[in-house]
């Protein structure tokens, strides 16, 4: 399957699990990617995902909401990206930046359109 990806957005967004985590926006990296076939787009941009468009819904996603779990960001940010952008597939990774020792941790999901899928956690919240 042919695939867009966005690598690394950096987006601010409250989440974490205590109160006090989630009180001020903290510093995110998404990677999205999005599977579409490419064979039929004839070179028109209104028959394919917008990139453009799809990066700027998701600097905007954060805006007035908060999270306990990059878990559950994930899932939404997929829901999110399968109903308003309709790739056959999507898969979302949330990194973020809390732990000292590690480089981040991060949580990733897959779903394809219609729904199910799977969660595959390296990390909680």
């Amino acid at each position: 399957m042919d695939r867009i990806a966005i690598h690394d957005l950096t987006v601010f967004f409250h989440v974490g699990v205590p109160d006090a985590e989630r009180a001020n926006p903290q510093r995110l990296a998404l990677t999205v990617e999005m599977d579409q076939d490419f064979s039929l787009l004839g070179d028109a941009l209104d028959r394919t995902i917008d990139y453009q468009a799809v990066s700027q819904r998701l600097l905007d996603f954060g805006r007035g909401r908060s999270w306990k779990l990059i878990e559950t960001l994930a899932v939404e940010l997929a829901e999110m990206i399968l109903r308003e952008f309709k790739p056959s597939r999507v898969t979302v990774e949330v990194r973020k930046f809390i732990l000292p020792q590690a480089r981040d941790v991060s949580a990733r999901v897959t779903r394809p359109i219609g729904g199910g899928g799977s969660l595959s956690r390296q990390g909680a919240g």
